[in-house]
């Protein structure tokens, strides 16, 4: 073993996008033995990071201490400060991310960034002459950036990580597995055009929960979520309300016993990724087409209108539906995805 190399890893920004590096940061680690990685994101986001050797966390709290342009000179005198850094891989490529990685090449430390693909992403979701057509994904773009500081990262389709033992604080809610199959819902998503309409979701549940031996989980965030999906749920005895009773930890102990997951183009799928879980995705104004289909999914598994020839109006889904009907989500049938779930589970 060679001389060790440190490389520092940013992506500050919300947990789906963060679980899309785990996998490259994994294969980094395991095909360079001589690197470790220091990984500067969000405080909340440590339990992404937990259980991967020469993988080290560092919690950045870009709304406190850190905050600004001066908050990010102490984010980076406190690496600098910890770590005897040799590269930079900023993943993120946004004015906090830059201005980090400014501080590190003005000290000497060779930096690489990820390429975006700005403008063939504008082309895919223009309104007009749309080039509809396959883009390189985010993990292969993550990748690049290693590939750029002269680290070997060829991406396979393992899971990054086994399925996890379930702690008694999450079994005493969910019970044991007992040969049932294990089918997680996330319905939420950040923007109402990635979103499934909550009635129509709610016929899926209806339609899963008569069948036979599944065990049914309800997933999302904050209080008005849960207290929708509380409402969902009670209607029918075999579905459990797991969003907003366990911590990021706990919740992946959960996800990682699934046998399918159903969620938006969202952080779930990216969790469910992870330990390799086959996805049921549901795409509205957003298409994998953009690059962020979860790591090592099947495109078979994949919900979304075709024929529709404004889609993706957006790569995030964080523009308004400009046909006002939100068509690319309220056209998908609710027995389409349970058929699909059937398939996978049954």
């Amino acid at each position: 073993m060679g001389t060790v190399k440190t490389i520092l890893v940013t992506r500050l920004s919300a947990m789906g996008d963060v679980a899309m590096t785990i996998p490259v940061m994994k294969q980094v680690l395991d095909e360079n033995p001589e690197v470790e990685i220091v990984f500067v994101t969000n405080r909340k986001w440590g339990a992404l990071c937990a259980g991967i050797p020469r993988l080290t966390f560092f919690p950045a709290d870009v709304k406190g201490i850190h905050k600004g342009v001066k908050g990010l000179y102490r984010l980076f005198r406190e690496v600098k400060k910890a770590y005897r850094i040799t590269a930079v891989a900023d993943l993120h490529n946004v004015l906090r991310s830059q201005i980090i990685r400014t501080f590190f090449r003005l000290s000497g430390t060779p930096v690489a960034a990820i390429n975006k693909g700005r403008a063939e992403k504008k082309a895919l979701t223009r309104k007009e002459n749309k080039v509809l057509q396959p883009l390189t994904s985010t993990i292969e773009r993550y990748a690049k950036v290693f590939r750029q500081l002269g680290l070997r990262c060829e991406m396979g389709r393992k899971p990054v990580f086994q399925p996890r033992v379930l702690p008694g604080t999450v079994t005493a809610v969910t019970g044991s597995k007992q040969g049932k199959k294990w089918v997680g819902l996330a319905p939420f998503a950040t923007y109402r055009e990635k979103m499934y309409p909550l009635e129509q979701m709610a016929a899926v549940l209806g339609m899963l929960a008569q069948e036979q031996g599944l065990q049914l989980f309800l997933l999302g965030g904050g209080k008005q979520e849960v207290a929708l999906l509380t409402q969902l749920a009670a209607q029918y005895p075999q579905v459990i309300v797991v969003a907003g009773r366990f911590s990021l930890e706990e919740e992946m102990a959960i996800i990682s016993q699934l046998d399918v997951m159903i969620s938006m183009d969202s952080a779930n799928m990216h969790l469910a990724s992870l330990f390799g879980v086959p996805v049921v995705s549901v795409w509205g104004a957003t298409h994998p087409f953009a690059g962020f289909m979860g790591y090592a999914q099947s495109p078979e598994n994949a919900i979304q209108i075709l024929d529709l020839p404004c889609r993706p109006c957006s790569v995030f889904g964080n523009k308004p539906c400009f046909r006002g009907d939100y068509a690319c989500m309220e056209w998908i049938k609710p027995a389409q995805i349970a058929e699909k779930v059937n398939e996978i589970v049954l």
